[in-house]
């Protein structure tokens, strides 16, 4: 990715004040950039946080403006959509490490230069506690719900279990309490791809007035194969070709199956709004989460005497993040005596699922939200 354009507005909260980072270092300070949608309500009990994934941003629900394409959670994100911006006050931050105007690898430090491969690494407990500043400076006290999907349900288990008293609601989706190992694995690729790119220079691409683009793109094509499933991949491309194999004029490797070509469109795509070091930084900081690890290996005791309602959401194609690992934290969840509900979505479409558009899961999070709110009128009549 070049550096952020200048004439890009977007809504930025700057902090000053020192940042302790899990990994023992400290941000002198640091910048979130955000977008909001909807309005607040007077008594500041309407506001919903939404957690991107991995190469999502902040621009949730509107046009890109770098690629030009709508928002990524458009389908579920706007008036009378499931999360209704004309009943909810929609708030989503460019997570600590990323590189649309939050701080990260390529921001300026104080003296002017670049972080590069000197930014600290972060944790999602880091990139939670950012966006906790965020909320309080918005005047916030406690969030109606927090929702995401992937590593934005990753940071949404965070928030549960960091600020319970700020959350009333909770819908993490499509994720885990910790990365597999073949989760680590995949990632291990990727950032392989990226450290092998001639143009990487050790992080410090920046100096030569380059980028590594060639990995960059790689691990990209190697994350999205990832999000799909095979019955996804199979319906969209089959064996379906652009060439009718090697032929005069053409060699082995041109690009003959129309699966190859819409990886390497989703490569080069990538590319240009992404920055190499914000995805080593993020993506190592979904590895080391392990939400039970920081409670002596007891996933139901970073949820005890939570209040927080919790609806989690699988799919039932998604083999990077199987349900089978969300109902482990539903587990976790019910012997915390959590309120908590678990719902599997039936779609062939893969983890990427839930930015698609999937009727039955807008319906899951409508209906969930809608019986929050209920719960919550009846709470505040209860106190006055």
């Amino acid at each position: 990715m070049d550096r952020l354009p200048a004439d890009i507005a977007h809504e930025a909260a700057h902090f000053p004040e020192p940042l302790p980072l899990e990994c023992g270092l400290t941000l002198p300070g640091f910048t979130l950039a955000y977008r909001t949608h909807g309005r607040l309500n007077a008594d500041r009990s309407n506001a919903i946080l939404v957690c991107h994934a991995l190469t999502g941003d902040q621009y949730v629900a509107e046009t890109h403006p770098i690629t030009g394409k709508p928002g990524w959670w458009e389908a579920v994100v706007g008036p009378g959509r499931a999360i209704d911006t004309e009943q909810y006050f929609v708030i989503c931050s460019n997570v600590l490490g990323g590189c649309m105007g939050s701080t990260g690898p390529a921001s300026p430090r104080a003296d002017g230069t670049l972080w590069g491969t000197d930014f600290p690494p972060v944790t999602i407990g880091d990139m939670v506690q950012a966006q906790a500043r965020l909320v309080s400076r918005l005047g916030i006290g406690r969030l109606f719900s927090v929702i995401g999907g992937s590593m934005g349900g990753m940071q949404v288990l965070e928030w549960a279990a960091r600020f319970p008293e700020r959350v009333f609601s909770a819908i993490p989706i499509a994720t885990a309490a910790h990365h597999s190992a073949q989760n680590i694995a995949f990632n291990e690729v990727s950032r392989q791809a990226i450290f092998g790119d001639p143009h990487f220079h050790a992080g410090r691409y920046r100096d030569h007035d380059e980028i590594p683009a060639r990995g960059l793109a790689v691990a990209r094509m190697m994350a999205h194969i990832t999000y799909l499933s095979e019955a996804a991949l199979t319906r969209k491309f089959g064996r379906r070709t652009r060439a009718q194999g090697p032929a005069a004029g053409r060699t082995l490797f041109d690009e003959m199956f129309e699966v190859e070509s819409y990886l390497r469109h989703q490569g080069s795509s990538f590319v240009r709004r992404f920055d190499a070091n914000s995805y080593l930084t993020i993506t190592r900081a979904m590895d080391w989460f392990d939400l039970a690890a920081d409670h002596d290996g007891d996933l139901a005791r970073a949820f005890h005497g939570s209040r927080t309602r919790f609806c989690l959401i699988s799919f039932t194609s998604d083999w990077l993040f199987p349900t089978a690992q969300l109902r482990a934290v539903a587990r976790a969840l019910n012997r915390a005596a959590a309120n908590v509900s678990f719902v599997e979505i039936e779609t062939d479409r893969g983890h990427d699922a839930f930015l698609l558009d999937e009727p039955d899961f807008h319906r899951t999070v409508s209906g969930f939200l809608k019986g929050c709110g209920e719960q919550q009128r009846k709470e505040e009549n209860v106190l006055s």
